[in-house]
């Protein structure tokens, strides 16, 4: 039995019934990490020492028959942009090098108490600006699935983490794509949840202001079912999140979401995508009819709007806040924050942050008949280091436009899964993106579940079969 091939939940049972122990968990996944980030990148830091302590005090849990968590021994990674105690908190900026967490962000409290051990945490592109992940402190993430080519960013090192089988599954942060993109890079599953749903209290940079309205916290993992795991266990009100609410956990069954409509689009105008990508959307909405659901072609008509006020509120309000960090390091800006040419006028950003909810009213309006939307994550599968621009069915796509499926989502307040569906030509994976009205995880995690339990496991990068760690 490959310890690390099996999805957090497995591992939670084996270990609740006896049969694997967290000491074997832990020492198998730093195994693990100690042959393949190198070739990774994944983790900036580890807490080697702590998490085998840790780990022979969760299998002293067991043997005396005391009450479990939901994780209980279960290895997980972070995001650096996450605060986690003792450990590094730079956001792969020299303005930070040296910054250390002094207590742990609300997600990590909830998932010690669930049991989870944390191993350490994951590299990101510098203040996370970037589709792609690499900075000045700690270079480059390369991906699983092909070492020339990025896992994604901003939570590229959990992606590529999760996606090696270096942790049972993680946490990543998401205000333009930033889960989503490297699940869909990856081949792994992402959930960005509705702002608030999962606290992003102890978060760098903060949530507030506007940006409270576009980035939250979310789980990575190789399954729906760890997905939904994590999101139970992570969910939940915190006074430290502006966006929170007391909002509290529901189960949808099968039976009810049939009853429901799922709307689709395969592209819109301004992002051409590849042909394996419309593809991939054909066989999700193929694969939900056959399973009994009502699907029909819908596009919201306020995307184009929506993509204008993110671009102003995310990258242009960015670019002003985040100015003097890069000041005498102009040239080494990060990748987003090169396409802002100047900050926002005080009229221009009124209008993004009013307009904002003028659209997610319209949105709401259409998705009452239509609550569930699948649609692309991306115009194209992971791409190679370095590049920025690419031809696709003809037509020149940049590097923010091949984002915009996810954007429009941030700033809007949807919810959004990301599953593994198809392939491209050159065997990456591609996955699909089922949006959601806002709170609405769990009906939308049902869905993704249905979509995976037909098309059965997904295809495992190259990397997650290297270097296997067996149990005795």
């Amino acid at each position: 039995m490959n310890l690390h091939e099996l999805p957090a939940s497995r591992m939670a049972e084996l270990v609740a019934c006896r049969q694997v122990s967290p000491v074997e968990l832990v020492q198998a996944h730093l195994e693990r990490i100690g042959r393949l980030n190198p070739k990774l990148n994944a983790f900036i830091e580890l807490r080697t020492d702590l998490a085998r302590a840790e780990a022979r005090s969760a299998e002293k849990a067991v043997q005396a028959g005391d009450a479990l968590g939901r994780l209980h021994g279960i290895p997980v990674s972070i995001k650096s942009s996450i605060a986690v105690a003792g450990l590094k908190f730079e956001c792969g900026s020299r303005t930070r090098a040296g910054l250390v967490a002094k207590k742990d962000a609300v997600l990590v409290q909830r998932l010690r108490r669930a049991g989870a051990i944390v191993l350490g945490n994951t590299n990101v592109p510098e203040m996370l600006m970037a589709y792609h992940t690499e900075n000045p402190l700690y270079g480059r993430t390369n991906s699983p699935w092909d070492a020339h080519r990025t896992p994604g960013g901003s939570s590229g090192g959990e992606a590529a983490a999760v996606a090696a089988g270096l942790c049972a599954a993680g946490i990543g942060s998401d205000g333009g794509g930033s889960i989503r993109v490297p699940a869909h890079f990856s081949g792994i599953c992402g959930l960005k949840p509705t702002p608030g749903r999962i606290p992003i209290t102890g978060h760098w940079p903060e949530s507030a202001g506007p940006f409270a309205l576009l980035g939250v916290v979310g789980p990575m993992a190789r399954s729906v079912e760890d997905l939904d795991l994590l999101f139970r266990v992570l969910a939940g009100y915190d006074a430290g999140d502006p966006m929170a609410a007391p909002i509290p956990l529901h189960e949808i069954s099968d039976a009810e979401s049939k009853h429901l409509t799922i709307g689709y689009f395969e592209e819109h105008a301004t992002a051409p995508v590849t042909a394996e990508t419309r593809a991939a959307v054909r066989t999700a909405v193929s694969v939900l009819k056959d399973a009994g659901f009502r699907v029909e072609h819908f596009e919201p008509d306020v995307l184009d709007e929506a993509r204008e006020h993110w671009w102003k509120l995310f990258v242009q309000l960015a670019a002003e806040m985040l100015a003097p960090e890069f000041r005498g390091r102009e040239s080494e800006t990060s990748a987003i924050l090169a396409y802002s040419d100047r900050p926002p006028t005080k009229e221009e950003l009124l209008s993004a942050w009013f307009g904002r909810d003028q659209l997610r009213l319209r949105l709401m309006q259409q998705m009452a008949q239509v609550p569930v939307l699948i649609c692309p994550v991306c115009s194209i599968p992971a791409f190679r280091h370095g590049e920025r621009e690419w031809v696709v069915n003809g037509k020149q796509v940049s590097y923010m436009d091949a984002m915009s499926y996810t954007q429009w989502f941030n700033l809007l307040g949807n919810p959004g899964v990301v599953v593994p569906v198809g392939t491209s030509p050159e065997g990456l994976p591609l996955g699909v993106q089922i949006v959601g009205q806002p709170n609405a995880e769990e009906l939308i995690l049902n869905v993704a579940r249905v979509l995976e339990q037909a098309l059965g496991p997904a295809r495992k990068a190259p990397m997650m079969t290297e270097s296997s760690v067996s149990a005795a």
